[in-house]
């Protein structure tokens, strides 16, 4: 699970790092609202952790503007100030929870794992961009009504682009979130490079539009249109 962390405090950012890090989730900090701004815009997270008062940009205009933007990452809301109309601001501008400093760790740790399984998609849930359809419960694919056949691992990166339908993912995400591969001690770009060719092949080989697209430079993105 990769959780962003928004706090300026250094030693506040520092505690919740390690204490996240020590119950097995990766975290990125940022210590401006500029810099969160940017992180969670430019990647996926499974929770944002966000402190009110920032330098910049604070809590309140990030968790709006993201909201506006159409991103659903969980947000939890960290704040010194207990006022009701605190707490009322911060859930009409989208968060998901609050909690006011100082806190338990524990609670904190329970309040994430509530969030984390209140954003997990349902069972059921479907995927469909133009006439390519999944269907990740039953591990079906299909282009126009016809099945696609793909491996274990072409289906685990068609599941990842369609989580971040849209928005470009890059190589050290894909061998971060698919191969699991952290350190990345070892180069996956070739290993990945060849698997996006032959998911490409089967998705858009002999169908219009295009897309699974490659953004040089960059990534792969799912989208309909070339908006590059």
């Amino acid at each position: 699970m990769q959780i962003l962390v928004v706090e300026d405090e250094q030693k506040m950012a520092k505690a919740l790092r390690e204490g996240l890090e020590a119950d097995g989730y990766f975290v990125r900090v940022a210590h401006t609202g500029e810099e969160g701004f940017y992180l969670i815009n430019a990647q996926p997270f499974d929770l944002a952790i966000l402190d009110v008062m920032l330098p910049g940009h604070d809590g309140f205009e990030i968790l709006s503007t993201i909201r506006r933007r159409g991103i659903k990452t969980p947000v939890l809301l960290l704040t010194s100030r207990d006022a009701v109309e605190d707490r009322v601001r911060g859930l009409d501008a989208g968060a998901d929870d609050y909690l006011v400093k100082p806190f338990a760790f524990p609670e904190l740790l329970a309040r994430i794992r509530v969030l984390l399984r209140r954003g997990k998609p349902e069972a059921d849930e479907r995927f469909q961009l133009a006439d390519l359809e999944m269907d990740p419960a039953r591990r079906v694919v299909t282009r126009a009504g016809q099945a696609i056949e793909l491996t274990p691992r072409e289906f685990e990166l068609l599941e990842y682009l369609f989580l971040n339908r849209g928005r470009v993912v890059s190589r050290e995400m894909l061998a971060r979130d698919i191969w699991k591969e952290t350190a990345r001690q070892t180069p996956l770009d070739n290993v990945i490079d060849a698997q996006m060719v032959r998911l490409r092949k089967k998705i858009d080989g002999q169908f219009e539009p295009k897309l699974v697209q490659t953004v040089r430079g960059v990534g792969f993105v799912l989208r309909e249109g070339d908006e590059a």
